[in-house]
Formats: C-alpha cells, structure tokens, sequence
C-alpha cells in the first residue's frame, strides 16, 4: 500500500525569528510612540518630536541587534558546550550513555525492554543526535541563529517605529499626543494579534496583552513630559 505523507507545517518550526521579529516590531512601535508622545507632551515643537523619534529608531535598532547577538549567541554557545561535552561521554563511556538514555525513555513511559531497544536504535543510528534530543532539549527545529535574530531584530524595530513618525509628521502638532496614541494602540492589537496567530495562540488575547502594556508605556511618559514640560515652561 502507497502511503504519501501529508504536509505538516508546525508553529515550533518559527520560534526561532517569530520571537525577535514579534519582540522587535511590539518594542520599537511601542517605545518610539512612547518617546513621541513623551516629547509631544512636554510641548515642544514637531522639528523637536521627528529628531528624538528618528533618534530613538536608530538607537533601538541598534540595541536590539546587538542585544539579540548578544543573547542568542550565548544562547549558542551554552548548547555547543553541553554538546562537546555530550560527545566526550560518548566516546569514553558509551555504555553509561545507552542506559542513560534508556532511563530517559523508561521515564517517559516506555517499558524497559521497549526503551533498551529504542535506545538502542537510536544509539546506532545518531548517538549524539538522540542525546542532544532528548536529554539536552536540543534541537535544531528550534535552535535560532544569532546573525538572524539580530537582523529580524533590527528591522521589525525599525518597522514598527516608523508608524508613530509618519503619524507625527503628518497630523497637526497640537494632535499627535492623541492622534499618535490612537494610532499605536489599533497597531499594536494587530501587531498582537499577528503575533499570536502566527505562533498558533488566541488573537483576542494576544492583542490585549500587547495594548494593555503599549497603552501604559505612552501613559508613563506622557506624564512625565507633562510634568517637565510644565516645570520648565
């Protein structure tokens, strides 16, 4: 009997950029229109509000390429020293390892005699491969790349702090407080609710979770610019 495999495409298989490219575009909309309305609020003047938004789109950017790097490279090089050191045993107590791993799949709900011979097999066919699985937790389906992360960082930052600018430079001065406000919040329950599409969760939820914090940043620093603005004015 012919059996074709259907085609599956599982939610795990994104992890790897979902979480900066989700983590990037929340955090550069939310602090630009933050640091726009902040600025706004004090009651300088647009030329003022564009040159510290642009300002705080490079910055973030910047930061959260380098912050990505930074993290998931270390990320990285924790699992490539667990797995120098998964190949060592390996190779001077293979026996050690084998029970190890049948110990893993008899924990997991195998009887013993299944587990030897699945650890057996697995053992023949990729030994390290079978450690790194399945006593490690890694894997390359989730296994993000630093370059990557950096990059998708950087441009969904870049992308989502462009919104508040373009807002700001287009409605009248004496509106982008409110205007801005607006505009950021509908964005962010649609960068939410992408968000949680796009990694298999409810939509309704991840929107709110995401406009409930963007909602309290621009409120934070509203007040703030109001209490400056006023203290200096």
């Amino acid at each position: 009997m012919n059996r074709s495999r259907h085609p599956e495409n599982h939610m795990v298989h994104r992890i790897g950029w979902l979480r900066a490219a989700v983590l990037g575009a929340n955090d550069g909309l939310v602090s630009t229109a933050s640091l726009v309305v902040g600025v706004a609020a004090a009651g300088s003047g647009r030329p003022e509000i564009l040159i510290a938004g642009l300002a705080g789109l490079v910055a973030g950017a910047m930061s959260m390429a380098a912050g990505e790097y930074v993290s998931v490279s270390s990320q990285t090089d924790a699992e490539q020293a667990d797995i120098a050191r998964e190949t060592k045993e390996l190779l001077e107590t293979p026996e050690a390892e084998l029970d190890e791993l049948t110990h893993i799949y008899i924990e997991r709900g195998l009887d013993e005699g299944l587990a030897r011979q699945v650890a057996v097999q697995l053992t023949e066919k990729d030994a390290l491969g079978a450690h790194a699985r399945d006593e490690l937790g890694i894997s390359e389906t989730v296994t993000a790349h630093p370059v990557q992360a950096a990059l998708v960082s950087a441009f969904t930052f870049a992308l989502g702090a462009v919104v508040p600018l373009i807002i700001a430079s287009l409605v009248a001065a004496a509106q982008i407080v409110l205007i801005v406000s607006m505009t950021t919040l509908v964005a962010l329950a649609v960068l939410g609710g992408l968000g949680a599409s796009a990694g298999g969760a409810g939509i309704t939820k991840g929107a709110m979770r995401v406009t409930f914090w963007g909602a309290l940043a621009m409120a934070a620093t509203a007040g703030v610019g109001m209490i400056f603005g006023v203290s200096t004015g």
